[in-house]
């Protein structure tokens, strides 16, 4: 019988032997987040076993989670407007999820091809995520003063919610993970007027990038400026990210369930 895979609550701090297991080659842990539970790994091993474990297909990238907004700078091609956006959701503590190109000396530095193929879609972007919970931002943090990048995916079967509990997980995933860092009670006060079975399961995306996957031109206070910002998924806090938008772009368009 196999060993049980190992599982902390989450107190407030790091969890140590989770930044140990994520930080060995191939690396995969589940942590919790502001809508639920993750998978995350940080080399293209690490990758590998998480397509395996949420048996998804390979064209669905991994996200980008961003511990700062200078990491943000770092990793992905970005504007003023660009980060003038992401910032006022940091400093409001808002999930938020941005479709980028890569900056091209940062995919250079990615540790290997399959991190190269699986963190990114055909056109070469990614989603950077900033905001996604102190559980996962502590152990990204962590991992990018190590120069190390972390890349995940929501700790479920491919199209199954695991309802923000680590219980709903799944057999398959928790017993492909290296360690589990559980928070049940930190995913439910994120929306404490919602239960398991109303609360966001995810954050919005918005994709800056045009279908070629180049970034979308700066405004600069112009109307009707194409292309432009687009909504792709609502989800939590979706009514003060969209108040955002139309703060910072005149032009923006709101196309739930566009590809990515």
């Amino acid at each position: 019988m196999a060993e049980a895979t190992p599982k902390t609550q989450w107190t407030g701090e790091i969890i140590p032997e989770a930044f140990e297991a994520i930080s060995v080659d191939g690396g995969l842990i589940v942590c919790a987040t502001k809508v639920g539970y993750i998978l995350m790994a940080t080399d293209g091993e690490g990758l590998e076993r998480k397509f395996d474990a949420k048996q998804r297909k390979r064209n669905k990238p991994a996200v980008v989670l961003c511990a700062s907004i200078d990491e943000l700078k770092e990793l992905a091609q970005v504007n003023d407007e660009v980060i003038a956006f992401y910032e006022r959701h940091w400093e409001q503590d808002i999930l938020l999820g941005c479709i980028l190109p890569w900056r091209e000396d940062a995919i250079a530095k990615m540790p290997d091809d399959t991190v190269r193929e699986l963190a990114r879609d055909g056109r070469g972007t990614s989603c950077f995520v900033i905001r996604f919970g102190r559980p996962a931002e502590q152990i990204a943090a962590k991992n990018w003063e190590q120069g190390k990048v972390t890349f995940a995916s929501s700790a479920n079967p491919s199209g199954i919610g695991n309802r923000g509990q680590v219980a709903f997980i799944g057999e398959r995933i928790e017993s492909k993970a290296d360690y589990i860092v559980a928070a049940d009670d930190y995913v439910a006060s994120i929306q404490p007027d919602k239960d398991e079975d109303s609360r966001h399961e995810q954050g919005v995306m918005v994709s800056l990038v045009d279908k070629d996957g180049n970034l979308v031109p700066e405004q600069k206070g112009e109307r009707s400026v194409t292309p432009c910002p687009v909504l792709i998924r609502n989800g939590l806090d979706g009514d003060r990210i969209m108040n955002n938008l139309s703060e910072f772009f005149l032009s923006w368009d709101y196309r739930q369930g566009e590809y990515y």
